[in-house]
């Protein structure tokens, strides 16, 4: 089956997809490059072999690498010499005219699980005018706003609305201008497009027909099911489908269109609709919906994969699977060259391949094995996408599902009755609640069955095992991945395989189930769970001794961290700024244990805080010691060099600025290098890579809890293998920032959050640091 493949353009799309991320990653130059070598190349290659097939694929390579080359590099440089781009660098206030380009959508991630991320949302946005330091700009470009839910949560795609706030820099590999962190209320709101007004109105019909007819659960899944809003599936349900290897039942890709599609020229086809007709009534679903799910990644490539394959049915014309993947792959990024860096986009691209490349022999070999042809392909589907899908999923998450193909074995075959119902029922409610709930209610036993499976799934033991995040991770896993299936072939190889994961399930599981003991011998530092804010312990190599790093705002849970380490001195307590999210529970601490200093920068603000912090240390007889950039503090395992703040700028900054006058450490440990920020925003950043100092760490403190205000210039000159983002389950700020947490994942970095993982500490390894997690068993872990 393989061999009839068409793969002419599979080349060209990789092609265009490798060049496009090049003037992503990279530049403009770069891309500007490979453009002038297309160009050059071409007529080269035209003039050797005008007519020979190699010649023309060739050829079609280069001139769409060179067009996608061209387009990237004109685009990347208009959006680094953008002119809100220029300020967003230096962090400047702002007020935006925007056009939004989709709705707000809630932030997710555990540091809002707990409380359904009620309160910041993210929104895209063009750029129509802005106002900078009192001089105005008229230009377009992407922009994202992080905005409060209360005031936004109603507005939809095409509304024009003014924000005002502090710009940073956007997230690398993006064509988006600047990130706008907003707090206020829209201003000047315009009135929507009458179609995204009557889209809006269908998805809210099936929320509330859901709510109506379904439990909780179910009535959160249905929507995410038909349009991909997940914003009513309660977080326990969310975490079960990542586990189980089901998030992408609630993605609005190429299979729920396939679902939509399929059902109407199912139809068409019982009522005796000829060729035209059944591909006139299934594009205009389409086109349905996509406007109703919106013009997400997945469903747009899905969309023009569609498209071209009604427009083949028009002209009778039996086409590849491939080609038209590729086609639509090409397509897409010409558009929309952000879609090379989409992980959704990538994910229903590695999908779709597996579907056509794998799917069909694995289901062929199983019904010359006896299998009935349908539970073949049900077995065969869902393993082949999961195959060629896990190294991106590992390299996103950290992760390896073990159970994601029986779940999707289990939980496939009701998928697609419930979507048709909820569409049905999305389309009905308009007109008639009755008829919509009778709909919904049809779809109530599916839903039921895939939550059950989604739970008893997620309640395997081990059922999924950590992997290296990032790029290394990924092509690791594919290199395995691919071995395996070459492998695979011959019948000693197969049984040899089937031993070695039963071996692994037999020994590695009941490991991974294990909680490792508390304190773990060894450890070099610690980042305690203390809530929103920062705790950190460092072992200075003497007996039941450390330093602290701040103490978080929590009166009692510092102190608690120290006692479930067994430390019973604490050499220096160093708060890196004066709020209260650092310093709030010092009392608490020097109360519980004997305190040798306490550690402040140079910027004594606020001042309540500088006199809480007086008042207590002078009561526990503690003196309070300055801590200026360049000294050095040594004990037998532990160096602390002082690389921030400069104590001039400092002294001159207000309580306003006192993120910035965050100290910042460098320690020596056992486990390596740690950098430990403080709050430094994006001043403070430009001035410690500015200062000359080696930034490079094993090991990262995260800076102000992983907020958007961190440039990936810093992250890549820290390119530390372990970030520790010390954050609070449920907080209201958006931290850690979804942008930051990608960039450092992308770049291979494992990323622990005391808001999942609980205290979390760093011991040293064989090839460098290593953690352990006081979480829970699924939780606990090394790397």
């Amino acid at each position: 089956m393989i061999a009839r493949l068409d793969l002419r353009l599979v080349p060209t799309a990789l092609a265009v997809w490798v060049v496009t991320l090049t003037g992503l990653l990279v530049g403009w130059v770069p891309a500007a490059v490979l453009a002038l070598l297309c160009s050059l190349a071409a007529p080269l290659v035209w003039r050797a072999a005008p007519t020979g097939p190699v010649a023309r694929g060739t050829l079609a390579v280069l001139l769409l690498a060179g067009v996608a080359a061209t387009g990237i590099a004109v685009r990347a440089h208009g959006v680094e010499h953008h002119p809100v781009r220029l300020a967003a660098e230096h962090g400047e206030r702002a007020t935006l005219r925007v056009m939004l380009t989709s709705a707000p959508r809630p932030l997710r991630g555990a540091a809002f699980g707990a409380r359904r991320a009620a309160d910041r949302s993210l929104v895209s946005a063009e750029l129509q005018s802005g106002e900078l330091a009192g001089r105005r700009v008229r230009a377009g470009g992407a922009v994202v706003l992080l905005v409060p839910t209360a005031g936004w949560r109603d507005l939809i795609a095409g509304q024009q609305v003014t924000a005002t706030g502090k710009l940073s820099p956007p997230r690398a590999g993006e064509l988006t201008v600047a990130a706008l962190q907003v707090f206020g209320q829209p201003a000047d709101v315009g009135s929507a497009p009458g179609w995204q007004r009557v889209a809006e109105d269908l998805r809210e019909g099936l929320r509330r027909v859901s709510a109506d007819v379904l439990s909780p659960a179910a009535a959160g899944l249905l929507p995410g099911l038909v349009v991909g809003d997940t914003g009513g599936l309660p977080p326990e349900v969310e975490q079960n489908f990542e586990t189980a290897g089901l998030s992408h039942l609630t993605a609005v890709s190429g299979a729920n269109l396939a679902i939509v599609c399929g059902a109407v020229l199912v139809l068409l086809h019982l009522v005796g609709a000829g060729p035209v007709m059944s591909a006139g009534g299934a594009g205009a679903a389409l086109v349905g919906f996509v406007v109703l799910a919106g013009p997400e990644p997945s469903v747009l490539r899905a969309a023009v994969m569609g498209a071209i394959t009604l427009l083949a049915l028009v002209l009778g014309r039996q086409r590849s699977a491939l080609p038209v993947l590729s086609a639509s792959v090409i397509g897409l990024l010409l558009l929309q060259p952000d879609l090379a860096m989409s992980a959704g986009f990538a994910l229903s691209v590695a999908a779709t391949a597996g579907l056509v490349l794998l799917a069909p022999v694995w289901s062929s070999a199983l019904r010359t094995r006896g299998v009935p042809i349908g539970l073949a392909e049900a077995i065969a589907v869902p393993l082949a996408a999961h195959v060629v899908t896990a190294p991106l999923i590992a390299a996103l998450s950290g992760e390896v599902s073990l159970v994601a193909v029986p779940a999707n074995i289990l939980a496939g075959p009701v998928v697609a009755p419930a979507t048709v119902f909820g569409v049905l029922a999305t389309v009905a409610a308009p007109v008639s609640t009755w008829l919509a709930g009778v709909l919904g209610w049809l779809a109530a036993p599916e839903l039921e069955w895939i939550i059950l499976v989604a739970d008893r799934a997620a309640a395997v033991p081990g059922a999924a095992f950590d992997w290296p995040s990032g790029t290394v991770g990924g092509l690791l896993l594919a290199a395995l991945v691919v071995v395996g299936l070459i492998g695979m072939r011959g019948r000693r190889i197969r049984w040899a395989v089937a031993v070695v994961v039963l071996l692994a399930a037999l020994v590695l599981v009941p490991v991974r189930t294990m909680l490792p003991g508390w304190p773990v011998p060894g450890w070099s530092m610690v980042a305690c769970d203390v809530g929103q804010g920062d705790g950190l312990v460092l072992a200075t190599g003497g007996p039941d001794e450390a330093v602290v790093v701040d103490t978080g705002p929590d009166p009692q849970r510092a102190a608690e961290c120290l006692q479930r380490l067994g430390i019973r001195r604490v050499a220096l307590a160093v708060l890196t700024h004066l709020h209260a999210d650092h310093v709030s529970g010092l009392a608490a601490l020097m109360g519980k244990v004997p305190v040798g200093a306490v550690a402040i920068g140079p910027l004594r603000e606020p001042a309540w805080a500088m006199d809480d912090v007086t008042r207590d240390a002078r009561a526990h007889q503690v003196p309070v010691v300055p801590l200026l950039s360049g000294q050095r503090v040594v004990w037998p395992g532990l160096v602390l060099d002082v690389l921030g703040p400069d104590p001039v700028l400092a002294r001159a900054q207000t309580a306003d600025d006192a993120n910035d006058a965050s100290i910042v450490l460098l320690a020596t440990t056992p486990a390596g290098r740690v950098l430990l920020t403080g709050d430094v925003e994006l001043p403070g950043q430009g001035r410690l890579m500015s200062s000359g100092a080696d930034l490079r760490a094993d090991v990262l403190k995260v800076p102000h809890h992983g907020s958007r205000y961190t440039t990936p210039l810093f992250l890549r000159a820290v390119r530390p293998r372990l970030a520790v983002i010390s954050v609070g389950d449920g907080n209201t700020y958006g931290h850690p920032s979804p942008f930051v947490v990608d960039d450092l994942t992308r770049a291979g970095t494992k990323v622990l959050r005391t808001d999942q993982e609980g205290d979390i500490a760093i011991l040293p390894g064989p090839q460098g640091p290593r953690y352990v997690a006081r979480g829970g068993p699924l939780r606990a872990g090394e790397s």
